[in-house]
């Protein structure tokens, strides 16, 4: 018998853990509860996105840059992301199933491979209340999905076989559907989908709600979530519960709701309020771990340093 097989054997009979031989057994290192993100001034994070392989990217809503770190480690450093030093706003940030980096801000939609090289860069035309200042994104098997905090739109922008988008165009004007939407501050937020993307929810800190829209029909209808204001700034849909950071018409934090079959309606389960957020725009889920960024726009330019606040997932 090998001398291998024996050890195994005896770490078995033990109850004893053994790596291989020549392989040192490491213990369990917890993650960081906060990410530095920068301690430059005036950076004010606003997006974040964690990808599988656990790479966290921030954007930042004053300087239009993007930073780049692990879960592992407490601290981010400047994305060396091509074309958009002209862009001085970039709100949200995700990735694709390439590992590929989407972000948005003032009018275009920039695609990035993990290297920092531009691969698309996508200009949004101006809505009938002017310029766009597009605020978040999904992305679903067939298409982007982009909300516009300016204007009365979500917009898209189909992808081909190999995910690559085409023209980023106004897709659902929301002002027949809900003529209850204020007259300005359309404050178009948050944006998730169903896997097969067959549902958005769409967020609206302008109505203190969400609308669900059927991306077949384009029937839109408004969450029921009780009495509960619930306008959210971002937000994260993971099968039927649903993340969602507040900020305006409620104690900021993280609010939990667990939602019915069909996404109509459902209640609010969780708050998770008060220290360590600090103005919190939106947040990430990875590995039974909730990251909430810190924004300071309450006070904004807020003071370094800038950071990322983790928490457990209470549904872990």
């Amino acid at each position: 018998m090998s001398l291998t097989r024996t050890l195994t054997l005896i770490g078995t009979t033990l109850g004893l853990a053994l790596a291989p031989l020549g392989q040192a057994v490491a213990a369990p290192c917890p993650h960081p509860s906060t990410y530095l993100v920068s301690r430059d001034p005036g950076v004010l994070p606003e997006g974040i996105a964690i990808d599988r392989d656990g790479t966290v990217y921030v954007s930042s809503s004053a300087t239009g840059r993007l930073y780049r770190g692990r879960v592992a480690v407490p601290w981010m450093r400047p994305f060396a992301a091509q074309g958009v030093a002209d862009r001085t706003r970039t709100l949200g940030v995700h990735t694709d199933r390439h590992g590929r980096v989407l972000s948005v801000g003032g009018a275009t939609l920039t695609v990035h491979a993990p290297d920092g090289r531009l691969l698309s860069r996508l200009t949004a035309p101006d809505g009938p209340l002017g310029a766009p200042d597009l605020n978040d994104l999904v992305v679903t098997p067939d298409a982007v999905y982009v909300t516009d905090w300016a204007n009365p739109f979500v917009l898209r922008a189909a992808l081909d076989r190999d995910g690559r988008p085409g023209p980023l165009l106004p897709w659902l004007d929301l002002r027949p559907s809900l003529p209850q939407f204020p007259a300005r501050y359309w404050l178009l937020n948050g944006i998730v989908a169903t896997p097969d993307g067959a549902t958005l929810l769409v967020a609206s800190n302008g109505t203190e709600a969400v609308w669900r829209v059927d991306t077949a029909t384009s029937a839109v209808s408004r969450l029921d979530l009780g009495d509960q204001s619930f306008g959210a700034d971002g937000m994260v849909l993971a099968g039927r519960t649903l993340y969602a950071v507040l900020n305006y018409g409620a104690p900021s934090g993280v609010y939990v709701a667990e939602l019915d079959p069909d996404l109509r309606g459902g209640t609010v389960t969780h708050r998770l309020t008060g220290a360590p957020f600090d103005s919190p725009t939106t947040l990430a889920r990875h590995d039974c771990r909730l990251y909430v960024v810190n924004s300071q726009l309450e006070h904004g330019p807020g003071a370094p340093p800038y950071t990322v606040s983790a928490v457990p997932d209470p549904f872990c």
